[in-house]
């Protein structure tokens, strides 16, 4: 039995073993706790199943794959729930910390690290394999094109590493695009210090506009009579490190 690839589901199936050993080998394992989103035929499955020191749980949309995990892996019931990841309620799944895992579906990767965030402080570690340009967008720094919303707010509380990357030969189908490999660990912050949604209207109302200067890309965010004349509204959203957007958000906050 084989599972069939979807692209409405955004499925490019892993099928280097080296490749998956060296994602698994990746999550260090800082609580039991483990969720694998959308394990697909179980290539990851396989190797984190071997490891002593997690509890696993899945979440696979798909129900080919369900089946096609229950079949080949036994032990499966009970981990195994065939959900939406974005419209799970994850608490009923672990009431405590819980590592994330997984070949992320690449149409959906950006709305899967922003539930993330939502649950940023139960989740210290993220293992997972994304599009090359998404990856690289997320580990950026502050100065580069590809540096944006996702790069500042995931910063903001994790510390991210691009682990390294990996050809479209090791899937099928083969993806159009290169994929890539990264770390999340949660950093020491336990809060921002200004309004936490203010700041992310803030980065997203900055880069929504990202040609524009400060002074007009935040212009509807601006306060009557605010003073913008500090040299911070001539630069562009991408010259801003997470600790400017911070500063930038405690002044808009008066």
């Amino acid at each position: 039995m084989e599972v069939r690839a979807k692209k409405a589901l955004g499925q490019h199936f892993l099928t280097d073993l080296t490749v998956a050993r060296r994602i698994v080998e990746a999550l260090s394992g800082g609580t039991t706790q483990v969720l694998e989103i959308g394990p697909g035929m179980g290539v990851l499955t396989q190797y984190l199943l071997k490891r002593e020191d997690i509890d696993l749980k899945l979440v696979e949309l798909d129900g080919e794959s369900v089946d096609y995990l229950l079949t080949h892996f036994p032990g499966m019931q009970g981990r195994l729930y065939q959900a939406d990841y974005l419209r799970l309620d994850i608490h009923k799944l672990f009431p405590g910390p819980y590592c994330v895992i997984g070949n992320f579906p690449y149409n959906i990767s950006s709305q899967i690290f922003f539930k993330i965030l939502e649950d940023k402080d139960r989740i210290p570690e993220v293992v997972c394999m994304i599009q090359k340009e998404v990856a690289e967008r997320i580990a950026e720094g502050p100065g580069s094109k590809t540096y944006g919303i996702l790069s500042v707010l995931l910063q903001a509380w994790y510390d991210i590493e691009y682990l390294f990357s990996v050809g479209s030969g090791a899937f099928a189908p083969p993806p159009k695009v290169q994929s890539a490999v990264i770390r999340l660990q949660r950093n020491g912050r336990t809060e921002l210090g200004c309004d936490e949604k203010l700041f992310k209207t803030v980065v997203k109302t900055a880069f929504n506009q990202r040609r524009k200067t400060l002074r007009n890309a935040l212009k509807p965010l601006l306060p009557e009579g605010f003073d913008a004349s500090d040299p911070v509204f001539d630069l562009r959203a991408e010259r801003l490190s997470v600790e400017d957007f911070i500063a930038l958000t405690r002044r808009l906050d008066g």
